[in-house]
């Protein structure tokens, strides 16, 4: 077991990147990212930084980063600061007595864990117990204009080396864009789809159509809490039914698989509260015979060698969406940002998340920040 940490104080950092090009999802399209950073000291001198995956407004799900500063400067961080057995295990037992904001808790677990690890000079992917040293790496293409569009972009990703395509849908981009996508791609390569909760019990018959199209699975086509519904089209098609914003804690996990709902989950550490809770679920679907993979949130270098390492567990059966860096940011905010190599990316070596962060670029994007002590 670990020692205890004395957390001396936490810095709340927003930052502000571009996107390479617009990202449009049934929720909405994005150009650029604000992104909160958390860092945490302690006594000791260690410093960990963990990554926020919250957006600007509540449009994904009910947190935002002005939220999640509010939540943490009044009431989170005053009770790791009074913690006396402080540890990145027990992060989230100190801070269930508030409801919901499982974003902020993910990202203050995460700067505790990096300076754990950084302390003791371990891991992350040593800390979770995962032995691969890489892993397969998919790509999220969203919404366009037109068809030509998205075929270009596709057949781009596609000279780049992914091992997977992921196609953003909603009603009126759906079965024509997924067509010409695999018969751009041909039969062999992998293919999904993402709803982002786009459709609804309604549109069953016309999701069925998808089965045409040899897909890995489809994502959240259903509202968040419609478990039932996402029985029902579960039953309804072969085409594999995935769940992602319907699972944001280990009990929604297990009550998806009991359910039926899920034959296949999206696990993303920021939704469900942390690294060590996405292990849990990892291992609950692991025995239940449930594929996993890792979903992304468009995370700088931070969040991206956590998700790497998480990834190499041996449970994650599919591809995840973790890109190359340069498919959303010109610049990441790390020294050696995440790349592909033969449709894989390296899982990070170093102490730590397995990142170091570009200090002097950091600081130039860097639009406020706030420290709070002990």
């Amino acid at each position: 077991m670990t020692s205890p940490m004395t957390p001396t104080s936490i810095e709340l950092r927003r930052i502000h990147l571009d996107l390479v090009t617009p990202f449009r999802t049934s929720f909405g399209s994005q150009s650029s990212r604000e992104i909160l950073l958390v860092g945490v000291t302690t006594a000791d001198g260690s410093t960990g930084w963990g990554e926020c995956v919250a957006l600007s407004e509540p449009v994904y799900s009910p947190e935002y980063v002005e939220g999640v500063i509010d939540v943490i400067e009044r009431f989170m961080a005053p009770v790791l600061f009074g913690a006396s057995d402080l540890r990145a295990a027990n992060v989230i037992e100190h801070l269930e007595r508030f409801k919901g904001h499982e974003m902020a808790k993910a990202a203050l677990e995460m700067a505790v864990l990096d300076a754990e690890l950084r302390s003791g000079g371990a891991t992350l992917h040593q800390r979770l117990g995962a032995s691969r040293t890489r892993v397969p790496s998919g790509v999220s293409v969203g919404i366009f204009s037109t068809v030509d569009e998205l075929l270009a972009a596709v057949q781009g990703y596609v000279d780049e080396g992914y091992a997977r395509i992921k196609l953003k849908i909603e009603p009126g981009w759906d079965l024509e864009p997924v067509r010409l996508v695999r018969e751009l791609i041909g039969p062999d390569m992998g293919l999904q789809v993402d709803a982002n909760t786009a459709y609804t019990r309604a549109d069953i018959e016309h999701l069925r159509r998808l089965d045409d199209f040899d897909l890995l699975l489809i994502e959240q086509p259903l509202d968040t809490d419609d478990l039932l519904g996402h029985r029902a089209l579960a039953d309804a098609i072969d085409t594999p039914v995935c769940l992602d914003e319907s699972i944001e804690s280990f009990t929604q996990a297990v009550d998806a698989v009991d359910l039926g709902a899920a034959e296949i989950i999206n696990i993303k550490p920021g939704r469900v509260g942390g690294y060590l809770t996405a292990v849990r679920i990892h291992d609950m679907c692991r025995s239940r015979g449930i594929p996993v993979w890792c979903g992304g949130m468009l995370e700088t270098g931070i969040g991206r060698a956590a998700n790497c390492a998480l990834a190499s567990l041996d449970g994650f059966t599919l591809p995840g969406d973790i890109s190359a860096s340069t498919r959303f940011y010109a610049r990441d905010i790390v020294l050696e940002p995440i790349a592909i190599v033969d449709s894989h990316v390296a899982v990070p070596s170093s102490p730590g998340l397995g990142y170091d962060l570009d200090v002097d670029f950091v600081d130039s994007i860097t639009t406020s920040v706030q420290r709070l002590t002990r």
